[in-house]
């Protein structure tokens, strides 16, 4: 599980990444267009999830480790 939100996380940064590139472009054009602007925020919502849970994993995974050796 742990390596297919890595995967996952992995893969929404690139998305993410084109998603800031094609706004970037279209503010150059000076192109109205306010989806664009969204497209990049369902990767960014995704990558907080993803990354708020691979930065909780090690300690999680510690404190687990310290709860069955008591």
């Amino acid at each position: 599980m742990n390596h297919w939100i890595r995967q996952t996380h992995r893969w929404l940064s690139l998305a993410f990444t084109l998603a800031v590139i094609a706004n970037v472009v279209a503010l150059v054009r000076q192109e109205q267009a306010v989806w664009i602007g969204l497209l990049a925020l369902f990767p960014l919502a995704l990558l907080l999830l993803s990354g708020l849970y691979l930065l909780v994993l090690p300690y999680a995974v510690k404190r687990r480790g310290q709860r069955t050796r008591a």
